[in-house]
């Protein structure tokens, strides 16, 4: 392993950018890329997973690539989703510290479009765009990319499987002489497709160690439950790594808002984030999720692709996903750069039979998590209970007089005496609800 990224031929500009940057030692995705992007003129397929330094293997030789004295467009950069591409378009940014001369351009859904119209128009040496928002742009007329040497497909596996019709308006757009280096974490049909239909023929293809650096760090783990109590089992869960930070994907956006409503209920610390959002709120839900502020994000999968936040300390998937493909990403976003994760996926009994799928598929293997027995869910839920009360705010429109009378009621009591008694309280009103519950069920027929 170098030690060094002067080693792989990066100018001392952009070493310096990575000194500020606390980046000594290059991961294997970038000791592998960068020499060949660097010394090579082949188009380039790269195999690696999420959280291996993927934007700095193509972001710091591309930098070093540009000619700053041609104003024209030389790169492009397409991204599936406005997160990943914003997260992409700051690394470049702050790689290039010490290049002020060189000039990147973001384009993404969301924002006003004739902002970006208004940045074309001053000299662009990079873009970084979403395929919606840049096939808007050429259409228009607003954005030459005719002159583009260097065309980079990043999570190029998610493109080409939600956005295929825009990639390939883009490509068919574009010089046929470009570069192109493909990035991605799996290698369905679609990609090879890609590869054969749209890169040169002497194509390089680099792969890192898939089998270690993918899964590195993550405990797979699974844990099987009943239908009737899954929310209960990952409240436990949830309770049980207070102030620790983490994701739980569910597969569609109904499901992402009545998760996210039932954390909320119970006092959660969490957001919801899924394509029907307004990019406003995505925008916001990711500043709070980033800066540290919530907890817990729930999300769909194409949502919460290029999410990059340290320290997650787990994944859970509420609902096990379709493919190899989605797991793979999905248990990507805990244990980045080194560190470690759990990835939790909760099954009911018909699905414990897929795990041996994913394991046999993936490399992998999966750990059975027990869940917590009646009496801990019992407790756990008394636990929530109490923290709802204590977070709740004072009512500030009832009255003194009847705050006087309730304080009569109560005014002899110790507090040991009063937490006895309102405990005592919620678990009657408990079991009387439960008893209500099972005696509502409908009588099967005869």
């Amino acid at each position: 392993m170098l030690k060094q990224f002067s080693e792989l031929g990066l100018e001392s500009q952009l070493q310096q950018s990575l000194t500020d940057l606390q980046i000594v030692e290059p991961t294997e995705v970038q000791e592998k890329t960068i020499p060949i992007i660097l010394n090579k003129k082949e188009d380039v397929v790269v195999l690696a997973k999420t959280g291996t330094g993927k934007t700095a293997a193509f972001g710091l030789p591309l930098l070093q690539l540009i000619d700053t004295k041609n104003s024209s467009i030389q790169a492009l950069i397409l991204a599936p989703t406005r997160e990943l591409g914003q997260q992409i378009s700051s690394n470049l940014e702050s790689f290039a510290k010490y290049l002020p001369e060189v000039s990147i351009a973001s384009v993404f859904g969301g924002t006003p479009i004739k902002q970006q119209i208004e940045r074309l128009k001053n000299p662009t040496h990079i873009v970084v765009a979403t395929p919606g928002r840049l096939v808007d742009l050429v259409t228009r007329g607003d954005i030459d990319i005719k002159t583009i040497a260097y065309f980079i497909l990043d999570e190029a596996d998610e493109m080409v499987s939600a956005l295929k019709e825009e990639v390939d308006t883009i490509i068919k757009s574009i010089p046929k002489t470009r570069r192109t280096l493909l990035f991605t974490a799996t290698m369905p049909g679609t990609i090879k497709q890609l590869v054969q239909n749209y890169m040169s023929k002497h194509v390089i293809h680099i792969d890192t160690d898939m089998a270690t650096v993918g899964h590195q760090g993550i405990d797979h783990q699974y844990v099987v439950v009943e239908p009737i109590e899954k929310l209960d089992v990952l409240l436990h869960f949830l309770n049980t790594r207070e102030g620790e930070r983490g994701i739980i994907f569910c597969k569609t956006k109904a499901a992402v808002n009545k998760l996210a409503k039932n954390l909320a209920i119970n006092k959660f610390s969490s957001g919801a984030l899924h394509g029907s959002l307004s990019q406003g709120i995505r925008d916001r839900i990711m500043g709070q999720f980033r800066e540290g502020f919530i907890d817990i994000l729930v999300a769909t999968d194409l949502a919460a692709r290029g999410i990059d936040v340290k320290d997650l300390s787990y994944v859970i998937n509420y609902h096990l996903p379709d493919t190899y493909d989605a797991y793979v990403h999905r248990s990507g976003r805990t244990a980045r750069a080194g560190a470690k994760g759990l990835s939790l996926t909760i099954l009911q009994q018909e699905e414990v039979d897929d795990i041996a799928d994913f394991e046999q598929e993936l490399g992998i293997t999966f750990k059975k998590h027990e869940k917590a027995d009646a009496q801990s869910i019992e407790e756990n839920n008394a636990l929530i209970w109490a923290k709802k009360i204590f977070k709740t705010k004072p009512n500030r429109e009832v009255s003194e007089d009847f705050k006087a009378k309730i304080k009569t009621i109560f005014h002899h009591l110790t507090k040991e005496e009063l937490v006895d008694k309102v405990l005592a309280n919620y678990i009657a009103q408990t079991n009387s609800d439960n008893l209500k519950v099972h005696s509502e069920k409908p009588k099967k027929k005869k």
